[in-house]
């Protein structure tokens, strides 16, 4: 049920709007002057605000709830011969505004369109949200992903294409839903099209649709993703791997905005925005004869380049913590801590898979580890990776050239190699040398970045 302000202090007009909505199934109340207006107008949905009110007149109250946290949308209702009020209140920022005299339908349709204005901006509000929520892409300090979400809220609104370039896991795709959502075709479809899944006729059938007997197996007609985002935004991922023939398809498409489904002569009309991504070298496929360049300037109306996280370095520990929340959440627990050599070690990491390999970090750190996480919970490609190219030490000696926390992982290193070695890379013979137990050392190796046979028995 909605909750609608009637503020009219001529009481008969106030009785007949009233009667109407509650038929219509509203809640409404009514004020009899502008301060009692802007009182009741804290959490309802809509105002009908006459603007000759007693005590505060309607283009001040108006002006009083640019300040008021989530204020209704507010239809002005005014004399027939004042327009220029009128006028004055949708400039001032009024949804819309209702003659005198008026009729109840009247009344009605623009009440029914402004409710459901506001219910599409609750939800796009939403969706924002959510995404906020899930992709941390805007997060962090780096003055790089600041750029990017600046243009995004500056390019969004547009029609334009946009061409968004980055390695795998940089959040291409989050991206692409950002420009969605803050554009004015966010209450329709987006729509999402990995080019590198499908090929040739399929790729083609999933994107512009089919007639029956198409092709072997089109046992029935099907619309593609362009009709199915109409009005919204068609996201292709990896659109450098789109085959020639369907290259100069899309080059019409974005064009003519036109059309056939495949095995059919009729023209389709597309109202949408496309969005492409790729993680190659688009430079290098033209000069090579795999992508047309005139796509690429179709397609590259805007092009936003997205850093990987090695990059971001600045970045990285903020996003871990936030994911470790978020994860935590979902797991329903506790957020675990992250020990001071794991954040070490997250720095040094060149993060081959950007934010997406992050977060899966995280998640396994999040499933598997106790209250802290340490570097026993991290993933063998992640510790290898970090101490596989720490710095070698031959003796003692060379440790005191080293800073500090180097010259400890170096050391700890070098302990165990040397057990390992005599031991000929036995483990349990090498836990003895150094009295720890065999699951303590095998941890231990692990956590260096050391390769050794998990050999318990005697030979």
């Amino acid at each position: 049920m909605n909750r609608i302000v009637v503020a009219d202090d001529d009481a008969g007009i106030a009785r007949i709007l009233v009667d109407r909505l509650r038929d219509a199934g509203h809640e409404v109340e009514v004020a009899r002057d502008g301060v009692e207006a802007l009182r009741l107008a804290d959490g309802a949905d809509l105002l009908l605000l006459d603007l000759q009110m007693p005590r505060m007149d309607g283009l001040t109250v108006l002006d009083s709830l640019r300040s008021l946290p989530g204020a209704p949308l507010v239809i002005v209702i005014t004399a027939h011969g004042d327009m220029g009020k009128a006028v004055r209140a949708m400039r001032a920022g009024a949804y819309d505004f209702i003659a005198k005299p008026f009729d109840s339908a009247t009344v009605l349709l623009v009440v029914q369109r402004a409710l459901e204005t506001r219910r599409l901006k609750a939800h796009v509000h939403s969706l924002r949200s959510e995404l906020g929520r899930k992709h941390p892409w805007v997060r962090g300090t780096d003055p790089g992903m600041a750029k990017i979400a600046d243009m995004v809220e500056r390019v969004a609104p547009s029609n334009a294409n946009v061409l968004l370039l980055g390695e795998t896991g940089t959040g291409k795709e989050v991206i692409a839903r950002a420009l969605h959502l803050r554009s004015h075709r966010s209450d329709q479809p987006f729509v999402a099209v990995n080019c590198a899944v499908l090929k040739g006729e399929l790729l083609e059938s999933e994107l512009f649709g089919h007639e029956k007997g198409a092709f072997t197996g089109a046992d029935r007609s099907r619309a593609g993703r362009v009709e199915t985002a109409r009005g919204g935004t068609l996201f292709l991922d990896e659109i450098a791997e789109m085959p020639a023939p369907l290259q100069a398809k899309l080059l019409r498409l974005l064009q003519e905005k036109e059309y056939e489904r495949l095995g059919s002569d009729r023209t389709l009309k597309a109202d949408i925005r496309v969005v492409a991504a790729t993680h190659r070298d688009l430079g290098q496929e033209i000069r090579a004869g795999h992508f047309r360049e005139d796509l690429y300037y179709r397609l590259k109306v805007i092009s936003i380049r997205i850093p990987p996280l090695r990059e971001r370095a600045g970045d990285i520990l903020q996003l871990a913590e936030w994911l470790l929340e978020q994860h935590a959440a979902d797991a329903g627990r506790a957020p675990p801590v992250l020990a001071e050599e794991v954040r070490r070690a997250m720095l040094r990491y060149g993060w081959p898979g950007n934010v997406r390999e992050l977060s899966n970090v995280i998640q396994r750190c999040v499933l598997l580890a106790g209250d802290t996480v340490s570097l026993c919970d991290l993933s063998e490609e992640l510790v290898g990776g970090v101490f596989g190219d720490a710095t070698p030490v031959a003796s003692t000696e060379d440790l005191f050239e080293l800073p500090y926390n180097e010259a400890v992982t170096a050391a700890r290193r070098l302990i165990v190699q040397r057990a390992l070695e005599r031991s000929g890379g036995h483990q349990t013979r090498a836990a003895e040398q150094l009295g720890v137990t065999q699951p303590y050392l095998s941890r231990l190796a692990k956590q260096l970045g050391l390769r050794a046979e998990d050999n318990r028995a005697e030979p």
